[in-house]
């Protein structure tokens, strides 16, 4: 039980992004990252528990948990510097954000272009294509091919992070259901560590090796 608490921590946050009538914008490596941190619980009580080296456990003891969520860390790390640039909009329709991303990127570059769902800025270096999530009302702008412009990529966010500040969305009920799922996961956690506390005591022993 204890391993879904980063996950209810993380259910909780994108309710509430996605329950805000705010639009808010990040970037792909931040979204990884804070999923990465999300499941975190999950693999510590899965994979690696179950894959845990038995001759390094003996040998390490409870410091073998230091070495995995390192290598755990460099795993996520690699993910994210192996992906294309991408920015991500919570709580944003396609139709509400299409016009605002055609207004700045015209303010930056005349030359800029759509092709259907793509958009072609030459000046930034940038070719991103439009990827909206209807259910949760979020939108993703994916790089195209692998030549990007990072400093471009940087300018596109600030500029249409701006952009974005006075819109208002509606609420999205997803991301009140998403906060109510996480709070039920968390009372779940709470009552189960406060009926059993010796339990609790001895599964950490056990898993830490203590």
């Amino acid at each position: 039980m204890i391993g879904v608490g980063p996950l209810a921590v993380y259910l909780l946050l994108i309710g509430i992004l996605n329950y805000s009538r705010k639009p808010f914008l990040t970037t792909g490596s931040r979204d990884i990252s804070a999923l990465g941190v999300a499941i975190s619980g999950l693999m510590i009580v899965g994979p690696m528990e179950l894959f845990m080296p038995p001759a390094a456990a003996d040998r390490f003891a409870g410091w073998v948990w230091l070495l995995l969520l390192i290598f755990y860390g460099l795993c996520v790390s690699l993910f994210i510097l192996l992906m294309r640039p991408r920015l991500v909009i919570y709580n944003v329709s396609v139709d509400q954000l299409r016009p605002i991303l055609m207004k700045v990127v015209h303010d930056i570059d005349k030359d800029g272009r759509w092709a259907g769902d793509s958009l072609i800025v030459p000046n930034l270096q940038i070719q991103l294509h439009v990827e909206p999530s209807s259910v949760l009302r979020n939108v993703q702008l994916v790089s195209s091919g692998p030549k990007q412009s990072l400093e471009g990529w940087l300018k596109l966010e600030e500029r249409l992070n701006e952009a974005l500040q006075p819109i208002q969305s509606l609420r999205n009920p997803v991301g009140l259901g998403m906060m109510i799922i996480a709070g039920l996961i968390g009372l779940t956690c709470t009552v189960w560590m406060l009926s059993s506390p010796a339990a609790v005591a001895q599964s950490l022993n056990e898993m830490l090796r203590l």
